[in-house]
């Protein structure tokens, strides 16, 4: 037997997303409310430019109170392809389009009661051509090598999860371009 919902209810509608309250029956017949956060998703990018610098974008996060150094990200349209966005997000985030993108893999942000799935792009080959960002957006743009990222997450000054995660996905890739041959 498996996981079975008895009852779904959703009780918010955002513009990015929506909560719902499920009843879940166990396989055990155990059952038990689980709060869900539905999100269609989001693509996270590591932009490299020709002098192995990271691309990373700085902005306030309202819910953490702080402003936040991370990778470029943002939120797939519904029946979006998740390369289509990255494309768009980058030219609205950080002003470049990538002429190559290299699909790192994906993984659930919070599987314990978020839907949102991520999907992590090595790009690379910028070239300006910028998009207005969103309205709500307020980013500035910053330039790392890897041992200043490195430096900054041994002393806990890069917090954001989808950053740490795409760098890890990234890190042989961008070794092995700043590595001597």
């Amino acid at each position: 037997m498996a996981y079975r919902v008895l009852q779904s209810e959703t009780i918010f509608q955002g513009k990015v997303f929506g909560v719902r309250i499920d009843q879940v029956e166990s396989p055990t017949g155990q059952t038990m409310r689980v709060d869900v956060v539905e999100h269609g998703g989001a693509v996270v990018m590591i932009p490299v430019d020709d002098n192995q610098r990271i691309w990373l974008v700085r902005q306030y996060r309202h819910p953490t109170g702080k402003t936040l150094l991370e990778l470029p990200a943002g939120t797939l349209d519904p029946g979006e392809d998740p390369k289509t966005c990255a494309v768009r997000e980058c030219r609205e985030e950080i002003g470049m389009s990538p002429s190559y993108l290299v699909p790192l893999g994906g993984a659930f942000m919070a599987p314990g009661y978020s839907t949102e799935f991520l999907h992590f792009f090595l790009v690379g080959d910028l070239t300006p051509a910028p998009l207005t960002p969103d309205a709500d957006e307020d980013i500035y743009v910053e330039r790392l090598t890897w041992d200043e990222i490195m430096e900054l997450i041994a002393r806990g000054e890069l917090q954001d999860t989808k950053s740490l995660a795409g760098l890890f996905l990234a890190r042989d890739h961008l070794r092995k371009a700043i590595s001597p041959s």
